[in-house]
């Protein structure tokens, strides 16, 4: 009974975080024009990521519910097939969710991800960001993005995005911004 009963969440839960009805954080969101705000999370590997070890490129921030789950995988799927486009518009990528880094590797490793996905258990760079979300009595990250210039500061804000199309999105509108 067990064994099913976890399939069984995380498809409900998949659906429902796919679907937008994850109900949203109270704190306010950083807006375009603002500074992104600065945080140091770990990565899949366990190393410590900077956001300021990034000045000088463009970040893709995205923030998602949950490892391993339907919508978040097509997310990263996508994000890692447009890597090599991303990377040649001098940009990175980051992923950010409330599960742990061993969680992280996992995903990564079954799904053949390379970017990296940062650890945020304790919720503090989610909740900076806005991003912070509850699905029953479970707290997840809401899915939103945001696309920081070289410089910190925050160019673009997506929220709620539909995953099977959203690196596209991110990747035109860097383009366009880089005009």
């Amino acid at each position: 009974m067990k064994k099913l009963a976890i399939p069984v969440f995380c498809a409900a839960l998949s659906a429902l975080v796919f679907s937008g009805i994850a109900r949203a954080a109270d704190d306010v969101m950083p807006t375009t024009g603002q500074a992104a705000p600065t945080f140091t999370l770990p990565s899949q590997d366990g190393s410590q990521i900077s956001l300021r070890s990034f000045r000088g490129k463009w970040v893709v921030l995205y923030f998602y519910p949950k490892d391993m789950t339907q919508g978040c995988t097509i997310e990263a799927h996508n994000f890692q097939r447009d890597l090599s486009k991303f990377e040649a518009e001098d940009a990175v990528i980051l992923g950010v969710s409330v599960d742990t880094p061993d969680s992280h590797k996992q995903f990564c490793t079954k799904e053949g991800l390379t970017f990296r996905l940062l650890a945020d258990p304790a919720h503090k760079v989610v909740d900076e960001y806005g991003s912070l979300g509850h699905f029953g009595a479970f707290t997840i990250a809401n899915r939103n993005t945001f696309l920081i210039d070289p410089r910190g500061k925050i160019v673009k804000v997506w929220t709620k995005v539909d995953p099977s199309h959203h690196s596209e999105e991110v990747l035109a509108a860097l383009t366009e911004l880089k005009k």
